[in-house]
């Protein structure tokens, strides 16, 4: 478990932002483009188990137009191939050749003997102005059904993934060809629809209604290792050249149509021929392999896609949230992982899953959790390191503090053990250990108290005491030490004010303020205190006439463990940080420090301290 919990709101607050632009992106051209290029990939990747096509495509190719004598003897070159494939019996023939114009008559009646020879034909049609390009009349009599031609590509890379089962011009809807010649081969009775599906006599089609229509995605044949593809492929002028080979035909579906590289105007890329385009009549092949294999893709929605990228989200913020160090790490790379390999399971099962939106949003939530995580950790660690400091930083200076006191018991109790006293000399030397004990002791309190503050572990004192008193208590203990240096203290009476805090540490910081201008001071010299009220604040100053400081020395004087030149000339041992618990004890108190000085014209120091509104303040203690 994490030693530390995460901020909840903050943390939440940031994964909700990153999942919000992830499922902004995902719906994006990019994230389409990218979903495109992972499926792509994956028909690579897990290339269906190979199948024995059940169609056969006859194409017109350029040797083909060459040796009928150009477009123009198409119908008659036509009908001289679909004669020679009824000798074969096919299940069902189907043309992708548009039939539309009136054409030669002579070419017309060979055309559509040939067609009603076949037996079981379906011919095409293509969308036109508001209306459907369909077969004349006498190649229609001819025919079983008629379906449309028509595929998409893929508006973002111009690929053809899917294939619209269904096209309407007004209500006056079309079925594909290659789903018509499924329909008639396998014989399907009754065809029923719903919004998810098609029933072909049994045989779900998860093609789901759109505002577009009904598109299925085509399970294209792998090609072969040199390139082309499984489905066996005719020519027309192959079939002319030898009629034998008719006999490829026999019991297949047969799509007929141009193949041609400058005549066939369908001509569309693929996830298997990025470059070189598939014909359409290939395309509606490959459709109708799809259906008679039943080796189905269904899409799912995006919405799909959206809902695991949530899942994994509030796994991994749940992961960074409880856990730490390498345990969640490992966990955020196995959300990552999932969030890749979904998409693949769901394609081995015949669905096309959502890519993009999955994994970016696991991406962005792992990343953004471990982010956090990572940088919790740096601030506990910055936290560690701080405390280590401040702990070393209060034994140094308790260390130093107590020096003074320790050194007077120390001294006078060994007097009192060393040399006979006279009974008021050992009441006196008892008195001092007495005395110092008890303000090592209230110095220990002191700084306790100064750290509890800084770490908000305790509240300050709220009780009135009496400033005057503290000044002059202070004033009495640096005395010995300024009469030693022939140091002479002047002190202005002090205003008859209450202020509101705690009594021990304001003595404390007034006492350190009166002790250093003293100790760091010349002998001989002079140290002035003052004391006024201006309307509710009072402001305490100690001036003393040492080497003073520079700007750059002011800027750090309450940084703790800095010594001044002044501290450093005077040969006085110290810490530096006696000043910034003074700055402390007066920040808690509600007023602040001011510091002015020059060099060689010494410094002063000023306290400047809210009067509070109590009933003793401005009157006399």
């Amino acid at each position: 478990m994490a030693t530390t919990r995460i901020p909840a709101t903050t943390y939440s607050a940031a994964l909700i932002a990153v999942v919000t632009v992830a499922l902004a992106v995902s719906y994006s051209p990019l994230a389409s483009r990218i979903d495109n290029y992972a499926t792509d990939w994956m028909f690579f990747m897990h290339k269906p188990a190979p199948w024995q096509p059940e169609s056969l495509i006859l194409g017109i190719d350029d040797e083909s137009y060459v040796q009928m004598g150009g477009v123009g003897h198409l119908r008659e070159a036509l009908a001289q191939g679909l004669n020679l494939i009824a000798q074969a019996k096919p299940k069902v023939v189907a043309i992708d050749v548009i039939l539309a114009d009136k054409g030669d008559e002579a070419q017309n009646a060979l055309l559509a003997a040939a067609l009603r020879n076949i037996g079981t034909v379906i011919l095409p049609c293509e969308m036109g102005a508001n209306k459907w390009e369909d077969p004349i009349a006498l190649f229609q009599k001819a025919s079983k059904a008629i379906g449309h031609v028509h595929a998409t590509a893929d508006d973002d890379d111009g690929v053809t993934r899917h294939i619209p089962l269904e096209r309407a011009v007004g209500r006056d809807r079309r079925w594909a060809l290659g789903f018509e010649a499924y329909l008639k081969a396998h014989n399907v009775k009754q065809l029923e629809e719903s919004p998810d599906d098609l029933d072909a006599d049994g045989v779900r089609i998860p093609v789901a209604r759109d505002p577009g229509g009904r598109s299925l995605r085509i399970r294209f044949l792998p090609p072969t290792e040199d390139g082309n593809s499984q489905i066996p492929q005719l020519t027309l002028k192959q079939l002319l050249d030898d009629p034998s080979k008719a006999a490829m035909a026999k019991d297949k579906v047969v799509f007929v149509g141009a193949t041609s590289q400058s005549t066939a105007r369908d001509r569309y890329m693929t996830p298997y021929t990025m470059r070189r385009p598939m014909p359409g009549v290939e395309i509606h092949a490959q459709l109708y392999e799809t259906l008679a294999s039943k080796r189905f893709l269904a899409d799912y929605r995006m919405h799909n896609g959206i809902l695991l990228g949530l899942f994994l989200a509030i796994a991994a913020g749940t992961t960074f949230y409880l856990l730490s160090g390498w345990p969640a790490y490992l966990c955020g790379l196995a959300i990552i992982t999932i969030a890749h390999l979904v998409p693949h399971t769901f394609f081995l099962n015949g669905i096309v899953f959502p890519y993009f939106a999955p994994v970016i949003i696991s991406w962005l939530s792992v990343s953004t959790a471990a982010t956090f995580a990572h940088f919790l950790t740096r601030s506990q660690l910055q936290t560690s390191e701080s405390e280590k400091t401040r702990y070393q930083e209060a034994i140094h200076f308790v260390a130093h503090e107590m020096r003074s006191p320790l050194t007077a018991i120390q001294g006078s109790s060994e007097l009192m053990t060393r040399y006979n006293m006279n009974d008021d000399k050992r009441k006196q030397m008892a008195q001092m250990i007495n005395s110092e004990s008890k303000r090592l002791g209230k110095m220990i309190q002191t700084f306790l108290d100064v750290e509890r503050l800084s770490d908000g572990q305790m509240q300050l004192k709220k009780e009135p005491f009496d400033m005057r008193a503290i000044l002059e208590s202070c004033l009495a203990r640096v005395a010995p030490l300024a009469e030693r240096k022939q140091i002479e203290v002047t002190s202005q009476p002090a205003p008859a004010v209450k202020l509101l805090g705690d009594h021990e540490l304001m003595e404390y910081a007034v006492y350190n303020l009166l002790n250093n201008a003293i100790k760091y001071s010349p002998g001989e010299t002079h140290v002035t205190v003052g004391a006024s009220l201006d309307g509710s604040v009072l402001r305490l100053s100690v001036k003393d006439e040492g080497i003073g400081m520079d700007e750059k020395e002011l800027k750090q004087i309450f940084t703790k463990f800095y010594r001044t030149k002044k501290a450093q000339a005077s040969g006085e041992a110290g810490t530096g940080i006696g000043l910034s618990i003074v700055q402390q004890i007066v920040t808690h108190h509600g007023g602040k420090m001011e510091v002015t000085s020059r060099p060689g014209l010494g410094s002063c120091f000023t306290m400047i301290l809210p009067c509070e509104e109590i009933e003793t303040c401005n009157a006399s203690s």
